[in-house]
């Protein structure tokens, strides 16, 4: 691995460190205010839905809309339709083998 590389993985951790440790110090024991707690429940499946809508449509540095995506959008289909979890799992596993399987 490049010296770059780890450049950029020591940086990370040092910012991470700095900003957990920022809210105690800040805070001081204190209580949050009453609408960052709305804000804060909201980050999680933010996050979560970034992490998915990029690895369903890129493709190393560019878009890319392949067995995947459809995977992924037929398993949203089922939840949003009422399905279990784990009917969506399978709907986008068997999806994506099948049409990877084609292609």
């Amino acid at each position: 691995m490049s010296t770059q590389l780890w450049i950029v993985v020591a940086g990370c951790a040092v910012v991470t460190a700095l900003i957990k440790g920022l809210g105690p110090a800040v805070l001081g024991g204190r209580p949050l205010p009453p609408w960052s707690a709305g804000v804060i429940g909201l980050l999680a499946p933010a996050l979560l839905a970034a992490l998915v809508v990029t690895s369903v449509l890129a493709d190393g540095q560019r878009l890319a809309v392949g067995a995947k995506t459809a995977g992924v959008a037929l398993a949203g289909i089922v939840l949003v339709r009422g399905g279990s979890v784990l009917t969506g799992v399978v709907v986008a596993v068997v999806t994506t083998a099948g049409l990877r399987a084609l292609g």
